[in-house]
């Protein structure tokens, strides 16, 4: 008996022994091969095909000098995770690449030759609590090119890839392309409007718009001014931003610029509130904005592009009114993906962009051009007033008519395009002493060309794309405004590589089942606010009979029994009206919430219970198999 004890226990300690040597053999065998499943919807933790095109082009050799402050007293605790996020990535960038990406891990430890280094490479040191500093930075250096990004915020996680790549890209690429910008408003950074500044009581205006600083980190910037005579030939894709008050001078610059094979990529607007340069302010300092557009181009081009507001029930939100409290506005048009284009390359990945007060491209293009919609309203949408839309959109929702027609915001156009000035050059006309002209105007592209046209300007603004955290100097995008424009940019400057791994940081999926809910709950009880204010006329109507009569000095309102009747009414069916908007605002808001908890509990405990599964169905398998024996 004790035998077969002692044999027994032999037995089981030998076969622990054994699977521990095996699993510790097994680690040994695999532990330089790296396997990870993306379950994310997007795929988000996956190079993308744009990555992978940047790692192929690579020839030769590129170092990235990894700077990590290594040991738990040098590095934040709560940022351990995140750099074991950035040491996975960068393996796999080395792995992608058939290991021609050189990582070299350096910690700099203090008064080292290794922080000496990342103080020579740009990589900069972050305060810690007790005064001393850390490092979490990289140099790409492909000589004698070198990119350097200083601080890898925790903030900027979802741009990791993209940062990287771009680096990469960056040190391969030896000519940047010339990319002009031609704006009236300071997107360039300079002064700022002298009384908007006393009056807003700090500067700004002083930076360039966070757009500008990005496309600079690729492309080669340069400023065209308003009166253009001629866009420079070293000008790949030009934009411009709000033309207001354009001249027909510069439309044919423009317009010659397309011809000759140049991208022009165009953000008009029929309500730039970002325009604060006003040259007369009306008499109640506010600013009501100004208005833009390229009318002898969109009109050769088969569009029109009128001053009113696109306003859509299905993709506004509520924003802080005058007196604080939240208030829909339906001007204020928040697109998600069922107003975006996923066929075309540059909106693909983006599901998520604002616009502010934008305008519609109506019409279609004309014989030999073609347009594609890339964003565009719903059909529960409707062209409205501008400064109706900005300071009383309560009247707009109370007025409110769905069109039925979904306008495009945002448009691609293109094909061989026609001279928008058939009798030549208008400067030639208007000014007599004006030198002939080198060579005669084009009147047709010798090729397809491409032009890109935004119906509004707002939305390259800082207030409406970045959220800017000026302590760590670090922009993090609200939305998908930046990603798309540079996805533009990117694509009419002939480099597409950027697109994918950019577009997938900006992904936050809004919930559209909850604002079509919205929508849905609004127009519902519209309806009831419309009727209530035809009745509030109906009885003012029948006020305005009220007699009044004297007795002395004194006078007495004096109602007719019919008027008493309807006021007594009127008040009751007020109250009751309101006590149905308020319960149908709380039944909204509940199945809202409720939506909102159930997609909560899915993501929290799907995981969870699929594990949970599987290891109930391995362990009746095992018993079917033991039983079986």
């Amino acid at each position: 008996m004790k035998s077969s004890k002692l044999q027994t226990f032999l037995y089981s300690t030998a076969g622990v022994v054994l699977v521990f040597i095996a699993l510790v053999g097994l680690n040994l065998i695999f532990s330089p091969a790296r396997a990870r499943v993306d379950m994310t919807a997007d795929k988000l933790h996956t190079l993308s095909d744009g990555t992978r095109q940047i790692l192929k082009r690579l020839d030769g050799p590129v170092e990235v000098r990894f700077y990590v402050s290594q040991g738990k007293d040098r590095m934040p605790p709560a940022l351990k995770t995140y750099v074991q996020s950035v040491d996975d990535l960068l393996s796999e960038f080395r792995a992608e690449s058939g290991n021609k990406i050189d990582i070299k891990k350096i910690d700099p430890e203090p008064d080292s030759e290794a922080e000496d280094s990342a103080r020579l490479d740009g990589v900069q040191g972050q305060a810690l609590q007790n005064g001393e500093e850390f490092y979490l930075g990289l140099a790409v250096e492909n000589a004698p090119d070198k990119v350097v990004l200083p601080f890898l915020a925790p903030q900027r996680e979802k741009l990791l890839e993209y940062d990287l790549a771009r680096a990469i890209s960056q040190v391969l690429t030896t000519n940047k392309p010339v990319i002009g910008v031609m704006s009236p408003l300071p997107v360039m950074g300079g002064g700022m409007n002298p009384m908007m500044m006393m009056q807003m009581g700090r500067q700004q205006g002083s930076e360039p718009w966070i757009f500008v600083s990005e496309l600079k980190r690729d492309f080669e910037v340069k400023t065209v001014p308003m009166d253009v005579e001629k866009v420079d030939d070293s000008i790949k894709v030009l934009l411009v931003i709000h033309p207001k008050d354009i001249t027909d001078k510069a439309q044919f610059a423009l317009d010659q610029f397309v011809l000759r094979g140049g991208r022009l990529v165009a953000f008009v607007d029929p309500l730039c509130i970002s325009d604060t340069q006003r040259q007369q302010p009306n008499p109640m300092g506010l600013n009501f904005g100004t208005s833009s557009s390229l009318p002898k181009l969109f009109k050769a081009w088969g569009y029109d592009f009128g001053s009113q507001v696109v306003a859509d029930t299905q993709f506004m939100k509520e924003l802080g009114g005058r007196d604080g409290r939240p208030q829909p506005v339906p001007g204020f048009v928040f697109i998600n993906a069922s107003g975006i284009d996923a066929n075309s390359v540059v909106t693909a990945q983006v599901d998520d962009v604002w616009m502010p007060f934008p305008g519609g491209m109506q019409g279609s293009a004309t014989a030999g051009l073609k347009g594609e919609p890339i964003l565009f309203s719903t059909k529960d949408s409707q062209l409205v007033d501008g400064i109706t839309a900005q300071l009383n959109p309560e009247k707009v929702l109370q007025d409110f008519k769905a069109s039925g027609v979904t306008y495009n915001l945002a448009l691609k156009i293109s094909g061989k395009f026609k001279t928008a000035f058939p009798d030549g050059n208008p400067a030639s006309k208007s000014d007599t002493n004006a030198p002939a002209a080198a060579a005669a105007p084009l009147e047709e592209s010798a090729a397809d060309n491409m032009v890109y046209v935004f119906g509004d300007a707002d939305m390259l603004a800082n207030n409406f794309t970045v959220q800017i955290n000026q302590m760590m100097r670090v922009a993090m995008p609200m939305n998908g405004n930046l990603s798309l424009l540079q996805n533009v940019v990117e694509q009419t400057a002939g480099d597409e590589s950027l697109i994918g791994a950019r577009s997938r940081a900006s992904v936050r999926r809004p919930f559209t089942v909850v604002q079509k809910m919205e929508s849905d709950a609004r127009n519902a009880y519209q309806a009831k606010i419309a009727e209530l204010d035809k009745k509030l006329q109906d009885l003012q109507g029948e006020l305005s009979k009220i007699q009044v009569k004297k007795d002395g000095d004194t006078a007495k309102v004096i109602l007719s029994p019919e008027q008493q009747q309807a006021l007594k009414n009127f008040n009751s069916q007020q109250a009751e009206t309101r006590k149905e908007l308020r319960s149908t605002k709380r039944n909204l808001r509940q199945d809202v919430d409720a939506l909102e908890n159930r997609l909560k509990w899915v993501n929290i405990a799907a995981m969870p219970i699929l594990v949970a599964l599987v290891g109930v169905a391995l362990a009746v398998v095992r018993r079917r198999k033991m039983a079986a024996k």
